[in-house]
């Protein structure tokens, strides 16, 4: 692993190597494209399942496609800062829950508080849809964070698919809502896709690359942003990549050496970094799209250097 403030964990290459050969083998590939094969990869389940050890509710706020609603996690004892969480799920399948034992190791670990976010899903919600409810669920985390958890800092996290909204989100509320910007003291950013027209990285996959081969990344995009071309997609509003991104909150970039979107982080926190912000960079060996949540003993170490991350960035 490779960072720019040279924390080091120890990840277990022969785990990640044994998962990837499992994935190799036994990984099944639905057509996204079709609703059969969406339903299908829907019923799926990749995350780790872990007992949690912390408080869990659901809230229900109003949203611009209805009732939105919210999933939150809370330490016992007095809350450091509010983390609002945006799952993945290639924009169209996905649901809170299975952010569960990471922001409940947050929560125990960190004095976090996670607010989840369950987002409308493409194709039957396109973009901007997830955006609209993400921007709506984080001003509600802002407006009532004092009253609900008795702080009012603030954190955002976002892997994969929830990495890209987690970006467009923070720089909508820049732009729209600055008040609510600087109060948001740290980003996480877990292999997210900051160009949908396709980096060089993603560009080179092909049938056989891991948990993302070509015509999944290619049907989740077509799902997400529909009847758009590349040049199109390469809109700041729709790829962060390309917009102005001065003003930002420090930003811990995470992804595994073998994802197809490795150089959306790359690049993502280069221009960061380049911008003027702090950015940190975690490039994890053999670790493919997900591996943090196939891989037991790896995943243990992402999440322990994210809550350390998020720890040393709430005591500056």
């Amino acid at each position: 692993m490779t960072s720019s403030d040279g924390f080091v964990p120890n990840p277990d290459l022969a785990e990640l190597a044994a998962v990837n050969k499992q994935l190799a083998e036994t990984m099944q590939y639905p057509d996204v494209t079709t609703s059969e094969g969406l339903a299908l990869i829907r019923g799926m389940d990749y995350a780790l399942s872990r007992d949690l050890n912390q408080s869990v509710s659901e809230r229900t706020i109003p949203g611009p496609g209805g009732d939105l609603k919210l999933r939150i996690i809370r330490p016992e004892g007095p809350i450091k800062a509010v983390m609002i969480d945006i799952h993945g799920g290639g924009w169209c399948l996905g649901t809170p829950q299975e952010d569960d034992w990471i922001n409940d190791y947050y929560a125990e670990h960190s004095q976090i508080a996670t607010v989840s976010i369950d987002y409308r899903l493409a194709p039957e919600n396109p973009f901007p849809a997830p955006v609209e409810d993400c921007l709506t669920g984080a001003l509600w985390v802002a407006q009532n964070a004092v009253a609900e958890f008795g702080t009012d800092r603030l954190l955002l996290h976002g892997a994969s698919a929830g990495g890209h909204i987690a970006a467009v989100t923070l720089l909508r509320l820049r732009d729209e809502y600055p008040e609510v910007a600087e109060r948001i003291a740290a980003v996480s950013l877990v292999y997210g896709s900051y160009d949908v027209s396709g980096v060089p990285s993603r560009r080179q996959a092909d049938h056989n690359t891991l948990v993302l081969p070509v015509h999944w990344i290619n049907g989740f995009v077509d799902n997400a942003f529909p009847g758009l071309d590349g040049e199109q997609r390469r809109d700041p509003s729709i790829s962060p990549l390309f917009a102005k991104l001065d003003n930002l909150p420090p930003a811990l970039f995470t992804v595994g050496s073998l994802d197809p979107l490795l150089d959306d982080s790359l690049f993502m926190s280069a221009r960061w970094q380049a911008a003027g912000n702090h950015a940190d960079l975690d490039v994890w060996p053999n670790g493919v799209h997900g591996f943090n949540n196939m891989a037991p003993k790896t995943g243990r170490a992402v999440v322990e250097r994210i809550s350390s991350w998020f720890n040393a960035r709430l005591a500056a």
